[in-house]
């Protein structure tokens, strides 16, 4: 019943739904740091804090893209696992990996633009 397709399906979909997950939370990240730079800006904080929430704030704005760029990839490779076992469409997993592919689409770039 180990089935290593199922295996590799699984694998994958939780990679997705990883990557998927964390480039929310990196842009989350970066919103929060450019709220609390703006803070320190209004405050008048000390330029060198100032500097040091900037560098945070490009760190989290570098690593969005680098998620972007992965999820497109896990995407992909799950994409075309599915589409290769279409006879496992009945699996739970197949579905669930469906699912995942479904909700990662809005963190996907936008091609069209």
């Amino acid at each position: 019943m180990a089935d290593p397709r199922i295996r590799q399906i699984k694998i994958k979909t939780g990679v997705v739904k990883r990557i998927a997950k964390e480039k929310v939370v990196y842009e989350k990240e970066a919103e929060q740091q450019k709220n609390r730079v703006q803070k320190f800006k209004d405050e008048g904080q000390d330029e060198h804090n100032i500097r040091k929430q900037e560098e945070v704030l490009q760190e989290s704005l570098m690593m969005v893209p680098d998620c972007q760029r992965r999820l497109v990839k896990a995407y992909a490779d799950l994409k075309t696992i599915l589409d290769t076992e279409q006879d496992l469409k009945e699996h739970e997993d197949y579905v669930a990996a469906q699912q995942v592919l479904k909700d990662a689409e809005p963190e996907l770039p936008d091609n069209s633009s």
